[in-house]
């Protein structure tokens, strides 16, 4: 039984039975036909993944594991801002008329910044702690530059990361701001599951655990009859991650380098999740 659907229902029956309604506040996401989006909310979710044990794919509803790779490569690998260089459409709400998001995620993690080792853009200074400072309880990388969010598409959500080494396992704390949790929750979850994965690989390490900590977790108002359906399911077993035995540079992995195995999720192909903007 996949411990993500455990978590995601336990989660989903959390904000629906606790949750404050945001209902006759003013609010600023839109459904496509202009009506205001409400939404359950609570404040302060944490969520632990042990990523040693099984890969976090949803098999209530099925998870779209290219794309969702694909993204995470966009912003810590191509650190861009370019939304062509995306192979889904997920970005287009939020760029420009020349197609870029701004000054937003991938911008940030290209930006360099001078340490007495030299020139290091959070990325790559990550990757050189890894290294080289193991023991260090300063390894974080973060995307919430105020200086810029006037120049932003959209504010960073999953803004930020803290990783630590323990027994020769790379562990990390993604912090988000606020997270749809139909749309996005297993998508993030997913993603930053395999940037640990990929962080680990190119620093010669094993993966450890996956904290996700979401101040601002909401379901839409209507999202909540489709998460109800979910909610009925039964988990089925977890897929296995198949990860390229001869991939290890960060800047060489591709999204062919993994693959799910033994991934059964339920048929998803009737559901139709709106998106509010």
């Amino acid at each position: 039984m996949s411990i993500a659907d455990q978590i995601f229902i336990q989660n989903c029956k959390y904000i629906l039975e606790h949750g404050i309604s945001d209902e006759g506040q003013t609010v600023r996401p839109k459904w496509e036909d202009g009506t205001p989006a409400h939404t359950m909310r609570v404040f302060g979710l944490v969520n632990r993944y042990d990523l040693s044990k099984e890969f976090p794919a949803l098999t209530l509803r099925r998870l779209s594991f290219k794309n969702c790779i694909d993204e995470i490569m966009w912003i810590w690998q191509k650190k861009s801002n370019d939304v062509s260089k995306l192979n889904s459409r997920i970005w287009d709400a939020w760029a420009d008329e020349n197609g870029f998001i701004g000054k937003a995620y991938g911008y940030q993690l290209g930006i360099k910044h001078k340490y007495p080792e030299g020139d290091f853009d959070p990325v790559d200074r990550v990757l050189y702690d890894l290294k080289n400072n193991p023991s260090s309880r300063r390894i974080i990388a973060h995307m919430y530059n105020f200086e810029d969010l006037h120049a932003m598409g959209l504010y960073p959500c999953a803004y930020s990361m803290t990783f630590g080494i323990t027994n020769g396992r790379l562990n990390a704390i993604l912090n988000q701001r606020s997270q749809d949790f139909l749309t996005a929750n297993n998508w993030n979850v997913a993603q930053y599951s395999i940037l640990v994965h990929m962080f680990a690989r190119a620093s010669g390490l094993e993966v450890g655990e996956l904290v996700h900590v979401i101040a601002d977790a909401h379901i839409y108002d209507r999202h909540i009859p489709i998460i109800e359906e979910l909610m009925k399911k039964e988990p089925r077993k977890a897929p296995v991650l198949n990860f390229n035995a001869d991939a290890q540079d960060f800047y060489a992995f591709k999204v062919e380098d993994f693959a799910l195995e033994d991934y059964k999720p339920y048929p998803s192909k009737h559901l139709v999740i709106p998106v509010a903007v």
